[in-house]
């Protein structure tokens, strides 16, 4: 996750540091115009465009026509809590005690790259999203859950003690959201309920270990983290912040029946809708 928010950063600041003509910042939209090859009578021109957010109202923008975008964007930035929901209760039964996690420290974060919409109406806008989610579950017993198993299987590792056992799952999500707003207030910003369904494709999970005794460790599997997961979100917000929730429908591990009706939610603070 860290490479990829340095590499977002990383084509913000050269993108800016090429650009030979103007620049031009409008509420977190970064556009760059340069020059491009001139004929006898004719200058090219060519033009670079980053949405971080909502795009800013230009004039296409205030005239709240219906209409079609794509935009390559940093968005919807989530950083909340991660819940466990253990066949309808927040308390893990006896099969799932080894995931006890500690609440204040197993988050979520996530945010989308790119954005596909239509805007119907200046008060409603449908868009799909892609972008990426991780799930971050702090654990609290010394244990290692083990790669390359038949089920989710792990082993006690006492009297080890880790001052971080984390088990991480990392996905694509694919939300569709229904944007309903209000006009721009006197400062330009409007309110925002946007609820939808998210699908979720895994992309690796992880255990990450630090102790005094073997120092730091990484190991990467699936760990039977289901592969396709779906569920829906509701985000309500006023101007370029506000707070979220999701819960996914299906089970959290999958090929692991004693972790049956162990599910996932999420809810927190966004930024950029």
């Amino acid at each position: 996750m860290k490479r990829i928010l340095i590499t977002l950063i990383i084509a913000c600041c050269t993108a800016g540091a090429f650009a030979q003509k103007k620049t031009t910042t409008i509420s977190g939209t970064v556009t760059v115009t340069t020059d491009s090859a001139k004929t006898d009578s004719i200058k090219k021109k060519k033009s670079f465009e980053i949405t971080i957010g909502e795009k800013a109202d230009s004039v296409k923008a205030k005239s709240k026509r219906p209409g079609v975008s794509f935009d390559v964007t940093f968005a919807r930035f989530d950083l909340g809590f991660s819940k466990l929901v253990d066949n309808g209760s927040f308390t893990l039964s006896p099969a799932n005690n080894f995931l006890e996690y500690k609440s204040i420290k197993t988050s979520n974060v996530g945010f989308d790259v790119l954005q596909f919409g239509y805007r119907f109406t200046s008060h409603f806008k449908i868009y799909l999203s892609g972008g990426f989610d991780w799930t971050h579950i702090r654990l609290q017993k010394d244990i290692t859950i083990l790669q390359d198993q038949p089920s989710l299987t792990y082993k006690s590792d006492a009297p080890i003690e880790y001052k971080k056992n984390r088990f991480s799952s990392s996905y694509l999500r694919v939300p569709l959201s229904f944007d309903l707003r209000t006009n721009d207030d006197k400062q330009g910003k409007k309110f925002h309920v946007v609820v939808g369904p998210e699908v979720g494709f895994l992309l690796n999970g992880k255990v990450k270990q630090v102790s005094s005794e073997d120092g730091k460790q990484k190991f990467k599997d699936d760990y039977h983290f289901t592969q396709f997961r779906y569920g829906a979100f509701a985000r309500v917000g006023y101007g370029g912040a506000g707070l979220y929730v999701k819960q996914y429908f299906n089970d959290m591990f999958e090929n692991s029946p004693a972790q049956s009706g162990l599910k996932n939610m999420a809810f927190g603070l966004m930024i950029g809708f």
